[in-house]
């Protein structure tokens, strides 16, 4: 059988070059098209926010293309190397496997380097099964799809929680269920040394203040309360113990979603975060759509502040319905109210037509935020005072903000709805496609808790202790942001939330915090993120990350924000020994035989696999050999 070689080429940068092609039948020719913007739906007339930093300082922003020599030489050729050996490692998931040579391989005229035991020969190796990883422990599930991954040491705390799997999973939800019992005083020290400025201001406070006041002038300082949320996001992903929080608020984001670097918006997104995102995650859904549609976010976000009697603007009912509310799998189009094909058995509504989106436009009319305080007050005389009929319900003359809030009652208390979110919770959490045997489970806890104040954290609970949370795996990639966490946590990476440059990095990727113009939010399915060009700027995100530097002027400026060295033990030296090590350290697990032989090809450099390396081989490959796992199919995963 012909060997097949993996060829990287990139189109010509010209309109009349042609893209290099594979010159044989034994070539794989894998094309890397230019980059291109991450947004697919944007609101009419606006434009995507600038990937290369947004606040800065006074100094001058370096722009990517900038600084031509940031990468050695030797550090692009390997590198090069190091995209192909990626890109053979996720063809050969779908190839057949071929094992990594166990014979040594000395070059000419060299001895061969002495043959020793290999170590981890006897642990169990994961292995592709019908195109899908195979299961891991789970304490990599947990600390993967309820948190960013695992930090070292973090898999031996959650093994040490029981003597069983569902022992240990059940002491961790409940755990992280109860942030307020977790110790994350060294996150919170750590983020009060930053001294951020707005992360503690009221409502009122950054109104007033990034709004009002002569200093909001000054675009940076405006925009400054949304750049802190965006810096100290990262901090905590990275650092809080509070893993299932971090997780929960960025879920409960992409659901409230708006788009945060809007002028009007910008600046009290400290509130938008902290009390009426974070503040309601394991609280009560109807509590939480109330505080969402009285916050000066989302009422300038979807227009809902020039929503008035006499100029009706159904941005914000329209989504409440589509987006926050029962989703758009519970619309039924266009159709009269009389239309017994919306009405079950009982002649109760089986979902919503158009009519109840233009009946609750009118419901919230007159719902705005005083210009002098920033703070919620209805204004009556912009309110549309007759009866309405929303979800078959005749809403009662003269009600006021009453109206309103029975629009939202009806809304939460529609088993659709319970259906929705849980569906929503269960695809972030689980799988893509997650079962609709779990779905349901879930709705049925979300809607008899509809009351109760804990509501929310008892469907998670639901989710997180069902079967198919523990024995699914492989059904769902990273996304950026879960992406650029793991690599943090798993790199215990010294990073710094006033440096620009890492999130020229990130950002680059296509997940911009806060970023995603329309309200639907980020997608949360692997087709959004599994082509070539989200994969190609995660390369491009591990190969900046690694040669991250300290800087400044100090002794330590030119020391990297990843440390490698000191960390592997003496006696591990062998290409695949290394490997094993850093695979567990970084993953959890051994890497799958077919990742793991091209990796360890690429770390010994023509040497015996199963031979001792000599240590200026070890330095100089070790750092690139790191960012092929962190590029690997394995650590896209959660």
């Amino acid at each position: 059988m012909m060997e097949k070689k993996i060829v990287l080429t990139r189109p010509a940068e010209t309109p009349d070059a042609a893209p290099a092609q594979a010159s044989d039948s034994s070539r794989i020719t894998v094309e890397l098209p230019q980059p291109t913007p991450p947004y697919s739906r944007e609101k009419t007339g606006s434009t995507p926010p600038p990937l290369w930093g947004r606040l800065g300082g006074g100094e001058q922003l370096p722009s990517p293309m900038d600084g031509g020599e940031r990468r050695r030489q030797s550090r692009r050729l390997l590198l090069q190397g190091a995209g192909v050996l990626a890109v053979s490692a996720a063809a050969t998931a779908t190839l057949a496997p071929q094992s990594a040579s166990a014979t040594p391989k000395g070059q000419e005229g060299d001895a061969v380097p002495a043959m020793r035991t290999i170590r981890f020969r006897g642990q169990p190796r994961t292995g592709m099964a019908s195109g899908k990883p195979a299961l891991p422990s789970a304490a990599v599930i947990a600390l993967n799809r309820m948190g960013f991954g695992p930090r070292p040491g973090d898999i031996a705390a959650f093994n040490a929680l029981g003597s069983t799997d569902i022992d240990r999973l059940t002491a961790y939800v409940d755990q992280q269920l109860d942030p307020a019992s977790i110790d994350d005083s060294a996150c919170d020290a750590l983020i009060a040394s930053y001294a951020f400025e707005t992360l503690g201001k009221s409502q009122a406070q950054l109104w007033a203040e990034h709004i009002k006041s002569d200093a909001a002038k000054d675009w940076r300082y405006r925009r400054l309360p949304v750049w802190e949320t965006e810096r100290v996001a990262f901090v905590r992903l990275l650092h809080s113990k509070r893993q299932l929080t971090e997780m929960l608020a960025d879920f409960w984001h992409n659901h409230f979603n708006v788009y945060g670097w809007d002028s009007w918006i910008q600046s009290t997104f400290v509130h938008y975060d902290r009390d009426v995102i974070r503040g309601n995650i394991l609280g009560n859904f109807r509590k939480m759509l109330g505080d969402v549609a009285r916050s000066p976010t989302m009422l300038y976000y979807l227009d809902n502040q020039s929503n008035s009697g006499g100029n009706p603007n159904e941005n914000y009912a329209r989504e409440l319905f589509e987006l926050h509310g029962l989703g758009a799998e519970n619309y039924f189009g266009v159709r009269k109210m009389t239309d017994p094909e919306i009405v079950d058995g009982e002649g109760k509504r089986k979902g919503y037509i158009d009519s109840d989106v233009y009946g609750a436009t009118t419901c919230f009319t007159g719902w705005r935020i005083d210009g002098d305080t920033g703070l919620f007050k209805f204004d009556a005389a912009s309110h549309f005072p007759y009866s309405k009929v929303v979800m078959g319900e005749i809403i009662e003359d003269f009600l006021g903000e009453e109206d309103g809030n029975i629009v939202l009652d009806l809304i939460t208390n529609h088993p659709g709805t319970a259906r929705y979110i849980a569906r929503k919770l269960c695809r972030r959490l689980v799988s893509d496609n997650p079962p609709e045997s779990l779905v349901q489970a879930a709705a049925d806890v979300f809607y008899a808790n509809r009351t109760a104040a804990d509501q929310l954290k008892k469907v998670v609970r639901t989710i997180l202790l069902s079967e198919e949370f523990r024995t699914t795996w492989g059904d769902k990639i990273r996304r950026p942001f879960d992406f650029a966490g793991a690599l943090l946590r798993a790199t215990q990476c010294n990073y710094d939330p006033k440096l620009d440059n890492f999130f020229w990095w990130y950002n680059a990727m296509g997940q911009s915090l806060f970023g995603w113009h329309t309200p639907d939010g980020y997608p949360d399915v692997a087709s959004a993120w599994n082509s070539t060009m989200p994969i190609l700027q995660r390369w491009r995100f591990v190969n900046d990350i690694l040669e991250w530097k300290i800087g400044g002027e100090g002794a330590d400026k030119d020391n990297k924000r990843i440390v490698v060295d000191g960390i592997l033990p003496t006696d591990v030296a062998t290409p695949e020994e290394i490997v094993d090590f850093w695979s567990q350290r970084l993953l959890g697990y051994l890497l799958p035989a077919a990742e793991r032989a091209e990796i360890v090809e690429f770390m010994a450099f023509g040497r015996g696999t199963d031979s001792d390396l000599p240590p200026d081989q070890i330095v100089e490959r070790l750092r690139y050999m790191i960012g092929l796992i962190l590029m690997s199919p394995s650590f896209q995963w959660r």
